[in-house]
């Protein structure tokens, strides 16, 4: 008779602690991640910008079927990296939570509240047995009354708040690109402009106005807008050539 490795129980069961701190299957929810689809979030002087790489698995995938940047409420939208499946269940669940809140107590719900209702619940799927931690991270960006804010919630239910950030398998690359290009008192569309660059460097395939995904929110209005694919083709017009970022960056 033959038997598996042993001591490795805390690498099936989600409550088990392994001997060096770690819930394996949280970290093998954070690798699902790591092998989505570039998403980003951009917060500017006007509102934040969220924009994802929407490259299509086939082309006999109808484009319209495939959402990256779901709407939560009028003045609120979170943007997805991983299993697509749990950030619709997520998705479903932030609705609910803002709709109720905006029936009990006449006002739309924070940004921040209602990031840290879902990382609440990510984090219950940690805990528990017969659950399994949800393989996905968003970026929830919003305008509220503190004005505009984007987070991130991982698999593991933390959150932090940002100024621009990425999720997906092109992060580490866009989190450098933002380290040295983001500047704060930047338009809406200086930072559509910006994180349409940092998405491109991502990408396997040619940008093009089928295959990405922008969402703005401004201060102004503090509404909900998906950029048509007439304003994308003419904000991907703007970008500077490849050849050319690559000249300058060899002259830095």
């Amino acid at each position: 008779m033959v038997f598996g490795p042993r001591g490795g129980g805390y690498d099936h069961a989600i409550t088990v602690f392994s001997p060096d701190g770690s819930l394996y299957q949280v970290s093998y929810a954070a690798e699902a991640v790591k092998k989505g689809s570039t998403a980003l979030g951009v917060k500017c002087k006007e509102g934040i910008v969220l924009a994802v790489d929407k490259s299509l698995p086939s082309e006999l995938v109808e484009s319209e079927s495939f959402e990256k940047i779901f709407q939560i409420d009028d003045h609120m939208a979170t943007a997805s990296s991983g299993i697509i499946a749990d950030a619709r269940v997520l998705v479903d669940r932030a609705r609910v939570h803002a709709q109720i809140h905006k029936l009990t107590y006449d006002e739309e719900i924070s940004v921040m509240a209602l990031t840290k209702s879902i990382g609440d619940l990510k984090q219950m799927h940690t805990q528990y047995g017969g659950l399994r931690p949800f393989g996905v991270s968003l970026i929830i960006a919003g305008v509220d009354s503190d004005g505009a804010q984007i987070f991130v919630t991982e698999p593991s239910g933390a959150f932090l708040e940002w100024k621009a950030t990425a999720i997906g398998s092109g992060k580490p690359q866009a989190m450098e690109f933002f380290e040295k290009e983001y500047k704060l008192d930047s338009t809406a569309e200086e930072s559509i402009l910006l994180s349409l660059n940092v998405l491109r460097k991502s990408m396997d395939v040619e940008m093009n106005e089928s295959n990405i995904e922008v969402v703005v929110i401004t201060t102004a209005d503090r509404k909900f807008k998906r950029l048509s694919s007439k304003e994308l083709s003419s904000y991907i017009s703007k970008l500077p050539p490849i050849e050319e970022e690559e000249d300058l960056e060899e002259d830095k």
